[in-house]
């Protein structure tokens, strides 16, 4: 048995896209359709979402709209801010999308785009697109290879910041991973990893 939620908290991770993604599409209404910061990012976290909670035609048409409004947003609110949604924001998002809808060629895409446009210093961002590329992996049947590297970023970061939206996508990686493979080395060695 793998490192799994127990009680109370299984059942609030289990109901958390379903919250999610209504939130995102409340969002996505108040942002409206001009190409505006908040409305990307609605429509991208939106995305994300709907692949979550297992919803694929929802989650490519908000990222059919999110690029559609990138297109479309004005200058002045594509730089690195807050207030603001840059490139490289909003390939962090259609990376995670098109990982969990299993589009791996597209999700690769985003991955290396992001990951040019990170900062060497953007530790958490660079590593949660270092597991979406391991899942990316997973998706096309190399699971071994995905733990591998999916430990391989969790190992270069200290303890402390395996927490989180970190530790929640390589759990999600792991469980991702059929039973019956759960005592193969690369396998158990991620688990042990999350376990720590």
């Amino acid at each position: 048995m793998g490192p799994r939620p127990r009680g109370d908290r299984a059942t609030q991770l289990r109901r958390a896209p379903r919250a999610a993604a209504s939130l995102a599409e409340q969002a996505r209404r108040i942002a409206g359709t001009r190409p505006t910061a908040a409305a990307v990012l609605a429509a991208a976290v939106a995305a994300r979402t709907y692949a979550l909670n297992h919803q694929p035609e929802q989650a490519r048409q908000a990222l059919t709209d999110a690029d559609a409004l990138m297109e479309r947003l004005p200058e002045g609110e594509r730089s690195d801010t807050w207030l603001t949604y840059g490139e490289q924001k909003h390939h962090v998002h259609l990376s995670h999308a098109f990982t969990t809808l299993g589009d791996t060629l597209r999700a690769r895409e985003s991955q290396q785009r992001a990951l040019e446009l990170s900062a060497p210093t953007s530790t958490m961002t660079r590593t949660l697109l270092y597991i979406d590329g391991a899942a990316c992996a997973h998706h096309d049947g190399d699971s071994e290879e995905a733990c591998r590297r999916t430990v391989a970023a969790l190992t270069a970061l200290p303890v402390d910041y395996r927490t989180g939206p970190v530790r929640r996508r390589a759990l999600d990686l792991y469980e991702a991973i059929p039973a019956q493979h759960h005592r193969e080395h690369a396998v158990r060695e991620l688990r042990d990893v999350l376990a720590a």
